[in-house]
């Protein structure tokens, strides 16, 4: 019998969308979708295990291990099996929020990742509604037996949120940031097995899951990573944690809050320090914690308070104090945050003075969810070699992408052009400048990239002799044209012509 594919999968999960729609919005249709998929999950691999215990041990011995909580990566109780939620004909909502609840109760790394998910409001889900779900969720066989490669799952999930984000447009795109941008930024950063990574705005977990990938692709071992995040919003903090253990990633630890105002992730009283730390946040986010910060208990503004109705410098700053006295950020930023004055060009001046900028990327507009307006990455690295020092690279990679409809991507030739570019840290005309730290300052500490990096074509000198000799050449061809033409005329008996 052929085993599940990826695209099989994806195909049936959209397919649940269109049992949702009208009924709820789409931007909740995430929450309903992916609930079900884990628990269907979970309660698949668990009965399969079950059978494997019996297998191994027998009926008796079987009977009493398969009993055991430690037997299973997930242990779920008799009420959360997906039979005895299947058996419900009327309350299915009540009954699934049960499930949820009773599955978080026998495993720690689940708990407040299902229940946030309310499926008993029977004015949005019907027990009609719901009964087709369940019936379509029937027909997916989650073994791991059954998936044809192992992180299936984990990639059908990322399929939806990319969906979901196209769907519900800047709603969706508050919690998925382009797999195109991430695996950019991941390369910059470049994160090595052993590590521990961070992102202090961590959505989904995309960022995360893709510093996996690259350890993976390098030929690394991507379970030695350790995965730390810190997400404000409950339901995507909820999604993260799906995500992750979906990947088959249980070494993670993503707190709930708001990184600015109250930073979660703390050791001995101290923010907690990493390899790599890697981010999206929020663009020029308003009311971020300014009166917070003037009180900061972790000294993370040490060169200046960014303005009220701007946090970018705000998580450029929180990143930078996560950082280890080896570690490298890489973050996406508006284009504002190069060249604006006051308390931030002091910030900016401070950050370039202290030679903690490595590289400035412009990237192409309209690559995001949720809004046009141009951004750049920012490459910080807390011990820049030897070479690096003093020197900040430009690297203007505007002008190539893939155009589409609503929004643009990146290629992948575009992402090798600019990390080839930055690991050969180079000129390299018209694309990537090397910028010395004297250069900037004499700038007075600007970083727009068009200061830097001249992008006009040259115009070609005329060169006026050739002009007048080629209009010399014309004017006699034209007075030889209009007497043959006045010899035609004549012999017709029709005058001259004396143009």
């Amino acid at each position: 019998m052929s085993k599940l594919t990826l695209q099989q999968l994806e195909s049936h999960l959209w397919k649940s969308a269109d049992i949702l729609r009208g009924s709820v919005s789409s931007v909740s249709y995430k929450n309903y979708i992916f609930g079900l998929l884990f628990l269907k999950r979970t309660s698949d691999v668990f009965e399969e295990q079950r059978q494997e215990v019996f297998s191994s041990y027998g009926d008796e011995v079987g009977a009493q291990l398969a009993e055991m909580p430690s037997q299973y990566q997930f242990y779920v109780p008799e009420v959360a099996r997906w039979e005895n939620v299947r058996k419900h004909a009327t309350d299915i909502g009540a009954a699934i929020n049960i499930a949820f609840e009773a599955l978080e109760n026998e495993n720690a790394t689940l708990l407040n990742v299902l229940t946030p998910i309310d499926f008993n409001n029977k004015e949005v889900l019907t027990d009609e509604t719901l009964q087709r779900l369940l019936q379509h969720f029937s027909e997916l066989d989650l073994r791991n037996e059954n998936l044809s490669e192992p992180d299936m799952l984990g990639r059908a999930y990322e399929y939806l949120i990319k969906m979901f984000a196209d769907d519900a447009g800047q709603k969706g795109g508050e919690f998925y940031t382009p797999s195109k941008v991430v695996e950019l930024i991941v390369k910059l950063i470049k994160p090595e097995e052993g590590m521990r990574v961070y992102d202090p705005t961590c959505g989904s977990g995309g960022m995360l899951i893709q510093s996996v990938d690259y350890v993976k692709e390098k030929g690394g071992n991507p379970q030695s990573l350790s995965l730390f995040g810190q997400e404000r919003n409950l339901e995507t903090w909820a999604i993260a944690k799906m995500n992750l253990l979906l990947h088959g990633l249980p070494d993670h630890q993503i707190v709930k809050g708001d990184t600015l105002r109250k930073p979660g992730l703390i050791e001995d009283g101290e923010l907690m320090l990493f390899d790599r730390v890697i981010a999206n946040p929020p663009f020029s986010l308003k009311e971020w914690g300014r009166e917070e910060a003037q009180a900061d208990e972790y000294g993370r503004f040490q060169y200046g308070i960014p303005p009220k109705s701007y946090g970018d410098y705000a998580f450029v700053q929180h990143m930078i104090s996560s950082l280890n006295s080896k570690g490298v950020a890489g973050v996406v930023m508006p284009h504002g945050v190069l060249f604006r004055g006051s308390a931030e060009g002091k910030i900016r001046q401070a950050l370039l003075e202290q030679d903690l900028v490595e590289a400035i990327i412009g990237l192409p507009s309209n690559l995001f969810y949720g809004t046009g307006i141009p951004a750049c990455i920012m490459v910080f690295n807390r011990q820049k070699p030897e070479e690096r020092k003093g020197k900040v690279l430009i690297i203007a990679a505007e002008d190539e992408y893939q155009e589409g409809k609503n929004q643009n991507s990146l290629r992948d030739q575009d992402i090798t052009k600019i990390v080839s570019a930055f690991d050969s840290y180079e000129d390299i005309e018209k694309y990537a400048r090397l910028v010395s730290s004297d250069e900037i300052k004499a700038n007075d500490y600007n970083l727009n990239i068009t200061r830097y990096i001249d992008k006009s074509e040259e115009e070609e000198l005329v060169d006026i002799a050739t002009v007048l000799k080629d209009i010399a050449m014309i004017q006699k061809e034209r007075e030889v044209n209009t007497a043959k033409l006045n010899g035609y005329l004549q012999e017709l008996g029709l005058g001259e012509n004396h143009g």
